[in-house]
């Protein structure tokens, strides 16, 4: 009987294996901590900057210096959770994000307003994908792909969720109290179902032959990881810069800001429908066919709103299968340690994958803005960036071991 439960722990398909109320519990945080923690600040931005009287950029610098914090936080963070899971890490990272946020809410002046960011970025390595996609890629094993999809699913409904949610508590509200009553959400969804679902044994890390042969200090400084971190870095910067200037392309197209923002929504809903595909392709081909195919999907799109100038439903249909391509890869990434790699040392490889990629997305916002005048306007920019994403396209293609966990010329295993 031991032995038994042992393996289910191991290989994570044993029911006993893994908490049950971990999956539902960590699509409500991860709903919850996105919208309040990221989504919330682009719709209270400009009453933020209005009733201050703090410039725009130095309010969203603030911003993205919480996301470069949480990139560089994200390697130790992914370190004990190899240890130790992610009950202690996600419980703590919840309180850190209700402090930073009622500090954020009562900052008296712009110095208070950054340092509260920049402890927000903290809380985000802590509560936001990287952890929740550790702690499934270990309990639920061969499962994973399942239950990452559930779990982006939910994610993917932060925005729909938190911006109106956000917006209509700011029309009789001022954006401090707007926040605060936020931090209170926060902290009765997350700190509680954080403490009490994941509280479940963290299973020894599986090994196998090829795992023990190949030390994550050897596959940091393998070619095919620096490829493919170079790759994700290079899309993740085409990807955020895209969502940014989406809606001054359009209204540099003719469309209103309203209809913009509805075409940005819809790109939303089409990334949460593109997620539902994912686990039929990764049945369906190998780790770097789906790579490339993904990225340079997202290439073709970011091309298509630089040539295409109308009519406005065109763009919307445009922006509903980025928006597709964009949910695959978030799933792509979630599982490109262990479809390389094993899950053996899945948060800290996960964890340096992904901090270069997000430092380029905190960077893109600004960068894109900057490169978008003397390119000649958004469509100029666009196609700037469909450039990089084709540069992208290339790394990926040698971004796979040899002999990864799942061979790159057939399909991976999947639900």
């Amino acid at each position: 009987m031991t032995n038994l439960h042992t393996s289910e722990a191991v290989t994570g398909t044993g029911d006993r294996s893994r908490p049950r109320a971990a999956l539902p519990a960590l699509c409500a945080t991860q709903i919850t901590s996105w919208g309040i923690v990221y989504y919330a600040f682009p719709v209270l931005n400009p009453q933020i900057t209005a009733a201050t009287g703090w410039s725009a950029t130095a309010t969203t610098g603030a911003f993205s210096g919480a996301l470069l914090v949480s990139a560089l936080t994200g390697i130790p963070v992914g370190r004990i959770l190899d240890r130790r899971g992610p009950r202690a890490v996600m419980t703590t990272g919840s309180l850190l994000g209700v402090v930073a946020v009622v500090a954020i809410a009562y900052a008296p002046n712009l110095a208070v307003f950054t340092a509260a960011w920049l402890l927000a970025g903290v809380a985000m390595a802590s509560t936001f994908y990287q952890p929740a996609f550790a702690a499934l890629t270990r309990w639920w094993g061969e499962d994973r792909v399942r239950a990452l999809t559930v779990v982006t699913l939910a994610g993917g409904l932060a925005s729909t969720a938190f911006a109106p949610l956000t917006a209509a508590l700011a029309e009789h509200l001022s954006w401090r109290t707007t926040y605060a009553v936020l931090a209170v959400i926060l902290a009765l969804v997350t700190i509680p179902a954080h403490a009490f679902a994941l509280r479940a044994p963290w299973p020894p890390a599986p090994t196998s032959p090829s795992q023990r042969d190949t030390p994550n200090s050897s596959v940091i400084r393998s070619c095919p990881f620096l490829m493919l971190a170079t790759a994700l870095t290079l899309n993740s910067f085409a990807m955020y810069a895209v969502v940014i200037a989406l809606v001054p392309l359009l209204i540099e197209r003719g469309a209103s800001p309203t209809a913009a923002a509805w075409a940005l929504g819809l790109g939303g809903a089409g990334q949460t429908l593109g997620r539902t595909l994912y686990a039929t392709l990764a049945r369906r081909t190998g780790v770097t066919t789906r790579t490339v195919l993904l990225i340079g999907l997202g290439g073709i799109t970011t091309a298509a709103f630089a040539m295409v100038s109308g009519p406005f439903p065109l763009l919307v249909g445009i922006a509903i299968v980025a928006g597709m391509v964009r949910g695959n890869l978030t799933l792509l990434q979630a599982t490109a340690v262990t479809d390389r790699w094993g899950t053996t040392h899945y948060g800290r490889l996960s964890g340096l994958l992904a901090a270069p990629a997000t430092i380029a997305s905190a960077l893109a916002p600004f960068a894109g803005a900057a490169l978008a005048g003397p390119l000649g306007g958004y469509p100029g920019l666009f196609i700037a960036l469909a450039l990089a994403s084709t540069a992208a396209t290339l790394f990926a293609a040698g971004g796979t071991p040899s002999s990864p966990q799942h061979h790159a010329d057939g399909p991976s295993t999947g639900p």
